[in-house]
Protein backbone atom coordinates (compact mmCIF):
# COMPACT_ATOMS: atom_id res chain seq x y z
CA UNK A 1 0.00 0.00 0.00
CA UNK A 2 2.97 2.34 0.57
CA UNK A 3 3.88 2.02 -3.11
CA UNK A 4 0.32 2.91 -4.10
CA UNK A 5 0.25 6.11 -2.02
CA UNK A 6 3.77 7.08 -3.06
CA UNK A 7 2.82 6.88 -6.74
CA UNK A 8 -0.54 8.57 -6.18
CA UNK A 9 0.79 11.44 -4.04
CA UNK A 10 0.97 14.07 -6.80
CA UNK A 11 -2.76 13.86 -7.51
CA UNK A 12 -4.14 12.40 -4.28
CA UNK A 13 -5.98 15.61 -3.41
CA UNK A 14 -8.33 15.10 -6.35
CA UNK A 15 -10.51 13.14 -3.91
CA UNK A 16 -11.31 16.45 -2.21
CA UNK A 17 -12.49 18.04 -5.46
CA UNK A 18 -15.40 15.67 -6.03
CA UNK A 19 -18.52 17.89 -6.05
CA UNK A 20 -20.68 15.30 -4.29
CA UNK A 21 -18.36 15.51 -1.25
CA UNK A 22 -18.29 19.31 -1.07
CA UNK A 23 -20.94 19.78 1.65
CA UNK A 24 -19.45 17.16 3.95
CA UNK A 25 -15.94 18.52 3.48
CA UNK A 26 -17.06 22.09 4.17
CA UNK A 27 -18.68 20.91 7.41
CA UNK A 28 -15.53 19.03 8.46
CA UNK A 29 -13.31 22.03 7.70
CA UNK A 30 -15.46 24.12 10.05
CA UNK A 31 -15.88 21.54 12.78
CA UNK A 32 -12.44 19.98 13.16
CA UNK A 33 -10.29 23.08 13.85
CA UNK A 34 -12.66 24.15 16.64
CA UNK A 35 -12.52 20.70 18.19
CA UNK A 36 -8.73 20.64 18.42
CA UNK A 37 -7.99 24.35 18.91
CA UNK A 38 -5.40 25.18 21.56
CA UNK A 39 -4.21 21.59 21.89
CA UNK A 40 -0.94 19.79 21.23
CA UNK A 41 -1.99 17.65 18.29
CA UNK A 42 -0.43 14.46 16.98
CA UNK A 43 -1.64 13.71 13.45
CA UNK A 44 -1.14 10.14 12.29
CA UNK A 45 -0.82 9.34 8.57
CA UNK A 46 -1.05 12.97 7.49
CA UNK A 47 -0.51 12.14 3.81
CA UNK A 48 -0.31 15.25 1.64
CA UNK A 49 -1.28 17.46 4.58
CA UNK A 50 -4.77 18.34 3.37
CA UNK A 51 -6.20 18.28 6.91
CA UNK A 52 -2.97 19.52 8.47
CA UNK A 53 -3.33 22.90 6.78
CA UNK A 54 -6.72 23.46 8.45
CA UNK A 55 -5.96 22.07 11.90
CA UNK A 56 -2.43 23.30 12.58
CA UNK A 57 -3.04 27.10 12.64
CA UNK A 58 -5.28 26.87 15.73
CA UNK A 59 -3.23 24.23 17.55
CA UNK A 60 -0.73 25.00 20.29
CA UNK A 61 1.72 22.45 18.87
CA UNK A 62 1.43 20.11 15.88
CA UNK A 63 3.35 16.97 14.96
CA UNK A 64 2.35 15.29 11.68
CA UNK A 65 3.71 11.89 10.74
CA UNK A 66 3.45 9.67 7.69
CA UNK A 67 5.26 6.52 6.65
CA UNK A 68 5.60 7.53 2.98
CA UNK A 69 8.10 10.17 1.87
CA UNK A 70 6.34 11.39 -1.29
CA UNK A 71 3.08 12.69 0.25
CA UNK A 72 5.02 14.00 3.25
CA UNK A 73 7.14 16.15 0.94
CA UNK A 74 3.96 17.68 -0.48
CA UNK A 75 2.58 18.27 3.02
CA UNK A 76 5.63 20.35 3.89
CA UNK A 77 4.83 22.71 1.01
CA UNK A 78 1.34 23.59 2.27
CA UNK A 79 0.40 27.06 3.38
CA UNK A 80 -0.35 27.40 7.09
CA UNK A 81 2.05 24.66 8.21
CA UNK A 82 4.99 26.82 9.31
CA UNK A 83 4.84 25.60 12.91
CA UNK A 84 4.17 21.96 12.04
CA UNK A 85 6.82 19.38 12.87
CA UNK A 86 6.82 16.73 10.13
CA UNK A 87 8.32 13.27 10.66
CA UNK A 88 8.49 10.18 8.49
CA UNK A 89 7.37 7.45 10.87
CA UNK A 90 5.25 4.32 11.06
CA UNK A 91 1.79 4.65 12.63
CA UNK A 92 2.35 1.30 14.35
CA UNK A 93 5.69 2.38 15.84
CA UNK A 94 5.27 6.01 16.80
CA UNK A 95 8.52 7.90 17.47
CA UNK A 96 9.63 9.06 20.90
CA UNK A 97 8.84 12.69 20.05
CA UNK A 98 5.16 11.73 19.70
CA UNK A 99 4.81 11.43 23.48
CA UNK A 100 2.98 13.92 25.69
CA UNK A 101 0.32 15.21 23.30
CA UNK A 102 -3.20 16.04 24.47
CA UNK A 103 -4.95 15.42 21.15
CA UNK A 104 -4.68 13.09 18.17
CA UNK A 105 -6.16 13.15 14.70
CA UNK A 106 -6.22 10.75 11.76
CA UNK A 107 -7.99 11.48 8.49
CA UNK A 108 -8.85 8.65 6.09
CA UNK A 109 -6.40 6.33 7.84
CA UNK A 110 -8.34 4.07 10.19
CA UNK A 111 -10.08 2.32 7.28
CA UNK A 112 -6.65 1.05 6.18
CA UNK A 113 -5.81 -0.49 9.56
CA UNK A 114 -6.27 -4.29 9.38
CA UNK A 115 -8.86 -5.50 11.86
CA UNK A 116 -6.26 -7.68 13.57
CA UNK A 117 -4.01 -4.64 14.16
CA UNK A 118 -6.60 -2.19 15.45
CA UNK A 119 -5.93 -2.93 19.12
CA UNK A 120 -2.18 -2.58 18.68
CA UNK A 121 -2.59 0.68 16.78
CA UNK A 122 -4.84 2.19 19.46
CA UNK A 123 -2.62 0.98 22.29
CA UNK A 124 0.40 2.62 20.67
CA UNK A 125 -1.47 5.85 19.97
CA UNK A 126 -3.04 6.07 23.41
CA UNK A 127 0.34 5.39 24.98
CA UNK A 128 1.63 8.64 23.46
CA UNK A 129 -1.23 10.75 24.78
CA UNK A 130 -2.04 12.39 28.08
CA UNK A 131 -5.00 11.35 30.21
CA UNK A 132 -8.07 13.20 28.95
CA UNK A 133 -6.62 13.65 25.48
CA UNK A 134 -9.08 14.30 22.66
CA UNK A 135 -8.95 11.80 19.79
CA UNK A 136 -10.69 12.41 16.47
CA UNK A 137 -10.82 10.11 13.44
CA UNK A 138 -12.60 10.80 10.17
CA UNK A 139 -12.97 8.41 7.27
CA UNK A 140 -14.95 7.43 4.22
CA UNK A 141 -18.48 6.08 4.48
CA UNK A 142 -19.60 3.16 2.33
CA UNK A 143 -20.48 5.70 -0.37
CA UNK A 144 -16.82 5.47 -1.36
CA UNK A 145 -17.56 2.00 -2.74
CA UNK A 146 -19.35 3.65 -5.65
CA UNK A 147 -15.90 4.68 -6.83
CA UNK A 148 -13.99 1.58 -5.69
CA UNK A 149 -16.01 -1.51 -4.84
CA UNK A 150 -14.72 -4.08 -2.35
CA UNK A 151 -13.75 -7.08 -4.46
CA UNK A 152 -12.59 -9.56 -1.83
CA UNK A 153 -12.29 -10.26 1.89
CA UNK A 154 -9.55 -12.08 3.77
CA UNK A 155 -9.90 -14.54 6.66
CA UNK A 156 -9.90 -11.69 9.21
CA UNK A 157 -12.77 -9.95 7.42
CA UNK A 158 -10.70 -7.15 5.90
CA UNK A 159 -12.01 -5.79 2.61
CA UNK A 160 -9.85 -5.07 -0.43
CA UNK A 161 -10.35 -2.76 -3.38
CA UNK A 162 -8.51 -2.84 -6.71
CA UNK A 163 -7.52 0.74 -7.46
CA UNK A 164 -6.10 1.98 -10.77
CA UNK A 165 -3.51 4.72 -11.08
CA UNK A 166 -3.02 7.09 -13.98
CA UNK A 167 -0.09 5.04 -15.27
CA UNK A 168 -2.44 2.11 -15.81
CA UNK A 169 -1.20 0.05 -12.86
CA UNK A 170 -3.69 -1.55 -10.46
CA UNK A 171 -3.16 -1.90 -6.73
CA UNK A 172 -4.82 -4.08 -4.09
CA UNK A 173 -5.69 -1.75 -1.20
CA UNK A 174 -7.13 -2.76 2.17
CA UNK A 175 -10.24 -0.72 2.98
CA UNK A 176 -12.66 -1.33 5.85
CA UNK A 177 -15.90 0.43 6.75
CA UNK A 178 -16.43 -0.09 10.51
CA UNK A 179 -19.86 0.32 12.04
CA UNK A 180 -20.59 2.41 15.12
CA UNK A 181 -21.16 -0.78 17.12
CA UNK A 182 -17.83 -2.19 15.95
CA UNK A 183 -16.04 0.96 17.08
CA UNK A 184 -17.78 1.04 20.46
CA UNK A 185 -16.74 -2.55 21.16
CA UNK A 186 -13.18 -1.82 20.07
CA UNK A 187 -12.84 1.30 22.21
CA UNK A 188 -14.49 -0.44 25.13
CA UNK A 189 -11.52 -2.81 25.24
CA UNK A 190 -9.35 0.27 25.77
CA UNK A 191 -11.43 1.69 28.60
CA UNK A 192 -13.28 4.27 26.49
CA UNK A 193 -16.98 4.47 27.29
CA UNK A 194 -17.82 8.01 26.19
CA UNK A 195 -17.53 8.39 22.43
CA UNK A 196 -19.41 10.31 19.77
CA UNK A 197 -19.96 8.85 16.31
CA UNK A 198 -21.32 11.07 13.56
CA UNK A 199 -22.21 9.74 10.14
CA UNK A 200 -22.61 12.03 7.16
CA UNK A 201 -23.26 10.99 3.58
CA UNK A 202 -19.66 10.55 2.48
CA UNK A 203 -17.72 10.52 5.75
CA UNK A 204 -17.97 9.40 9.34
CA UNK A 205 -16.41 11.07 12.39
CA UNK A 206 -15.41 9.47 15.68
CA UNK A 207 -14.37 11.48 18.71
CA UNK A 208 -13.59 10.45 22.27
CA UNK A 209 -11.44 11.33 25.27
CA UNK A 210 -8.94 9.05 26.92
CA UNK A 211 -10.02 7.94 30.40
CA UNK A 212 -7.85 8.09 33.49
CA UNK A 213 -5.40 5.20 33.32
CA UNK A 214 -5.43 4.64 37.05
Amino acid sequence: MKTYYAERAEYYDAVYDMPERALDLAWLRRYLPQRLAGRKVLEVACGTGYWTQYLAPQAQRYLAIDAVAEPLALARQRQGVDKVEFRQADAYALPAEAAGFDAAFAGLWFSHVPKQRRDDFLAGLHGCLQTGAEVVFIDNSEMQCREHSVVEYDEAGNGYQMRPLRDGSRHRVLKNFPSETELRILLGRHGVSDMVFLRREHFWLLQYRLPDRH
